[in-house]
């Protein structure tokens, strides 16, 4: 069972960044999904679970019943009211729940009953075919696959999966660790390894390679936190940093123009500190965010300007607005056209 609470939050707009609103709960929240440019999906710590659709002027603020231990780290949303959210932790503590009636009840549909388990992130490539990407068991990385919209998950054969390194592991940030694109088309990047590393698959997640990148996973708190892909899954970009390093951006992009088979720095500048989210608004423009704040590019990767200094982990896009969330409560929204306007008119 579930609990609902409205909350009105107002609305500030701040010139260098995003339209935001007051923090409704003081959790964090990494989970993040817009479904359009009215509604959106947040969850994050103590089995918090917010919606909004009205452009967040108010939240229907949810605590999973028995959950207040939960740790969600991912959501998907395929409408205002459907949504599977994903928590994270150790053996059990890892779980899916879905709701189909905007969460006022929420069913399990999966447990990680491994110990030595840990889910990370998910993506869907449309409303019933998904995949959530686990930490590496007997050295190889998790794959759990869904066919109808996340009610029923099925392990993957791991025969398929290249080994991990030791040490090696997925970050749960941001929930954009994996994404996917096209018809079956999926990657994930990983650090802490010693290497990079950007797994892809072009069959649904049946079968996979690994290929090195030259951003920095020197420690176990470096590497890869979230990648993105254009929609045919032919450019994509990687970055990351070190979580611990907040401010530091050295080795932390990369980028690939043939689907994720070779990755490269070359031409590119670093963004502004460490970064846990990526997302591509057009051809050429990509939005990073991070505890330090979020940046631009309009040519690439090759340069990036500052558009908020704000702490935020987490960002969807949905229609014409790019919704960010992170610490504190905080989630914010911008129309993308004003998003690029403002950076060229700087």
């Amino acid at each position: 069972m579930m609990s609902w609470t409205m909350v009105f939050a107002v609305a500030l707009f701040l010139q260098s960044g995003f339209t935001r609103s007051i923090p409704v709960v003081d959790v964090r929240l990494r989970g993040l999904a817009a479904v359009d440019d009215r509604a959106a999906w947040v969850a994050g710590s103590q089995g918090t679970v917010l919606r909004t659709e009205d452009g967040g002027d108010s939240w229907i603020k949810m605590k999973v019943s028995e959950g207040d231990e939960l740790e969600f780290r991912d959501l998907h949303a395929i409408d205002a009211k459907t949504a599977v959210v994903l928590a994270i932790g150790a053996g059990r503590r890892s779980r899916i729940l879905r709701t189909t009636d905007g969460g006022l009840s929420w069913t399990t549909t999966h447990v990680n009953l491994e110990e030595r388990g840990f889910l990370d992130a998910m993506a869907f490539w449309d409303d019933g075919r998904g995949i959530v990407l686990g930490d590496p068991v007997d050295g190889r990385f998790q794959i759990l696959l869904t066919e109808d919209g996340g009610r029923r998950w099925t392990p993957l054969d791991p025969a398929g999966m290249p080994a991990a390194l030791p040490h090696e592991s997925a970050f749960a940030a941001s929930g954009t660790c994996v994404c996917v694109a096209g018809d079956g088309r999926a990657w994930f990047g990983i650090g802490g390894g010693g290497q990079a590393r950007v797994f892809s698959t072009v069959d649904g997640g049946r079968n996979w390679r690994a290929s090195t990148t030259p951003i920095d996973a020197s420690n176990e708190s470096s590497g890869i936190f979230s990648i993105s892909f254009d929609g045919e899954g032919r450019v994509g970009l990687a970055v990351g940093g070190d979580y611990k390093l907040a401010e530091r951006a050295v080795r932390s992009i990369a980028k690939t123009s043939d689907g994720g088979r070779t990755w490269s720095a070359e031409g590119l500048s670093s963004p502004l500190g460490y970064r846990s989210a990526v997302t591509r608004l057009s051809k050429d423009t990509w939005l990073v965010v991070g505890p330090s704040g979020s940046d631009l590019t309009v040519d690439g990767g090759a340069s990036w300007r500052s558009v908020d200094r704000t702490s935020f982990d987490s960002v969807s896009v949905a229609g014409s607005t790019v919704w960010v969330s992170g610490e504190r409560g905080g989630v914010a929204r911008r129309r993308i056209r004003e998003i690029i306007e403002k950076h060229r008119h700087d």
